[in-house]
């Protein structure tokens, strides 16, 4: 497993998070109404993005087949313990929240963003959380 490369997406998530941390406004009026809010989905996209690409780094380096989809990484990822079922479960919800934001399958609703921008960015430390724990503890990598 390349150890080093999932270390740099984890630097990469982790300066997402901290510039979406900067600029997302407080109060909801001041996110409808600022440029930031194309800023803030855009981060949170990306940073979503990121969080799928260490899943698959971690799945081909370990060999756990092919995924069928993108929700299988957090399935395999779950079987052999790295990330707990409630973590899998929010991930694969961001996975989805991370396909309206690209694909524009319906209209994006201003209140369910910041919802998720003010209270599930601890979702993205619990996941770095896990990875780093994972790679520390594991000789699976090496």
């Amino acid at each position: 497993m390349d150890k080093d490369r999932i270390l740099k997406k984890v630097d990469t998530l982790n300066g997402y998070l901290k510039e979406l941390r900067q600029i997302f406004p407080q109060q909801f009026s001041e996110y409808q109404k600022s440029e930031k809010k194309r800023a803030s989905e855009r981060l949170l996209q990306i940073s979503i993005e990121c969080v799928l690409d260490i899943c698959s780094l971690i799945v081909s380096g370990l060999k756990l087949g092919l995924p069928g989809e993108q929700d299988d990484f957090f399935k395999k990822l779950e079987k052999t313990r790295i990330i707990d079922p409630s973590l899998s479960r929010r991930l694969k919800e961001m996975k989805g929240l991370r396909n309206l934001l690209v694909h524009e399958y319906g209209e994006i609703e201003d209140e369910i963003i910041f919802g998720i921008l003010a209270r599930r960015l601890n979702d993205f430390e619990l996941f770095k959380k896990s990875i780093l724990k994972f790679l520390n503890t594991s000789a699976k990598w090496k």
